[in-house]
């Protein structure tokens, strides 16, 4: 386990790594916890994209325009990290089917920005209240402490520093 230190005086707590999280075995489990976490993680989203015809790759689209309203194709695929064909399907089905709405830039009209439709905000609310409810329950039973250690260790593990920087700043508000 990692030593906690009590700070003076009421600052901040530092933690001091133990050797024995860095071992091999305690890192594949790591790895492996997180394989079955992911899985657990993106399963119950899986069975209600499942009704809709629809994939992760759809699910991904959809959460990010809903916590992004209006943000480009480009960014889109900026965070995705896939290929135009691949995020083109994906958005074409879903703006036939009337899940998000595509509207030209004011600045550049080259630019298509993208919303979730009320039908759109609804199945993402579906998707997320699952998962949601799947965190809530890991937070509440590991506790404040856990829970800011744990968002340390996912800021840790993301390699890209705008990534991490995306959750320094506060969170964007619900429309």
């Amino acid at each position: 386990m990692a030593d906690v230190k009590s700070p003076p005086h009421g600052g901040p707590t530092k933690f001091t790594a133990n050797p024995l999280f860095l071992r091999d075995e305690e890192l594949r489990q790591a790895i492996e916890m997180l394989f079955f976490a992911y899985r657990d993680f993106t399963g119950v989203a899986d069975e209600i994209l499942g009704d809709y015809g629809f994939g992760r790759a759809h699910h991904r689209a959809i959460y990010f325009i809903s916590r992004h309203p209006g943000m480009t194709v480009s960014g889109l695929l900026r965070i995705l990290r896939i290929t135009k064909q691949s995020l083109n399907r994906v958005l074409s089905q879903l703006v036939e089917e009337g899940y998000v709405s595509q509207q030209k830039g004011v600045q550049d009209r080259r630019q298509r920005l993208l919303r979730l439709t009320d039908k759109g905000r609804a199945l993402e609310e579906r998707l997320s209240a699952a998962q949601r409810a799947l965190i809530a329950g890991a937070y509440r039973e590991v506790g404040a402490d856990a829970v800011e250690g744990f968002r340390k260790v996912l800021l840790g593990i993301m390699g890209n520093e705008e990534d991490r920087e995306r959750f320094e700043r506060p969170a964007p508000p619900r429309r």
